[in-house]
């Protein structure tokens, strides 16, 4: 059987030498790259991330989430506002992001704050998605305690017959910018050895530096 780091240096040879001086000095193009080389070597739901955030007592929780989309150096996601991660994201909008990508040996974790995009990009968004989507969106109380799974189909029946045709995006439902202060990039090596590439945003610029594995 092959072995999926060897079959990574044979086609990156670039981060075998010193990755300090062969990749370019902004953490987008990095990270625009790496994803669009996830989806090409057939990585499950590359734009599939860890979104990390904290509620007021400091207890971290985590949760995948889906990447929409990087518009202007923002990582946009989507979800319900009245969520637990909505919750914690008001209370703290500093934030934690990890994507994942085993076939590869890499992993991209970014740090940055969180905030609630435009009205008008999240209604855009939301009207380009089914329309099972959008009762969905207004059927679920997301975090809440659910007593019978029969409640939540009532409310879609419901909805089904208060919206027969146009379904208007929630307010509770939208969009989140996170904009990101903190980059690193890990590259896994059998040695051990792995490549940690940091980017740290100062000011307006970001620092480049790389950490001990």
């Amino acid at each position: 059987m092959s072995n999926p780091l060897e079959q990574y240096r044979d086609s990156h040879r670039d981060f075998e030498q010193d990755a300090s001086a062969n990749i370019s000095d902004n953490p987008f193009e990095i990270f625009q790259d790496w994803f669009a080389a996830a989806d090409e070597h057939g990585e499950l739901e590359a734009n599939a991330f860890v979104l990390g955030t904290t509620s007021l007592d400091l207890q971290s929780s985590l949760r995948i989430v889906y990447l929409k989309e990087l518009l202007d150096k923002q990582f946009i996601f989507y979800t319900n506002y009245n969520s637990q991660k909505g919750h914690e994201i008001a209370a703290n909008p500093k934030v934690s992001m990890l994507f994942f990508y085993p076939k590869m040996a890499r992993q991209i974790r970014i740090e940055g704050v969180c905030t609630k995009v435009d009205a008008a990009t999240s209604d855009e968004y939301f009207n380009s998605r089914p329309r099972g989507s959008k009762i969905g969106a207004w059927a679920s109380h997301q975090s809440d305690v659910l007593s019978d799974v029969s409640v939540i189909e009532e409310r879609v029946k419901e909805l089904e017959k208060k919206f027969p045709n146009e379904v208007p995006r929630p307010e509770h439902w939208g969009g989140y910018q996170i904009d990101p202060t903190h980059f690193e990039f890990w590259l896994g090596k059998e040695s051990r050895l792995h490549e940690r590439v940091v980017f740290d945003k100062v000011g307006d610029d970001w620092k480049m530096y790389r950490k001990n594995p």
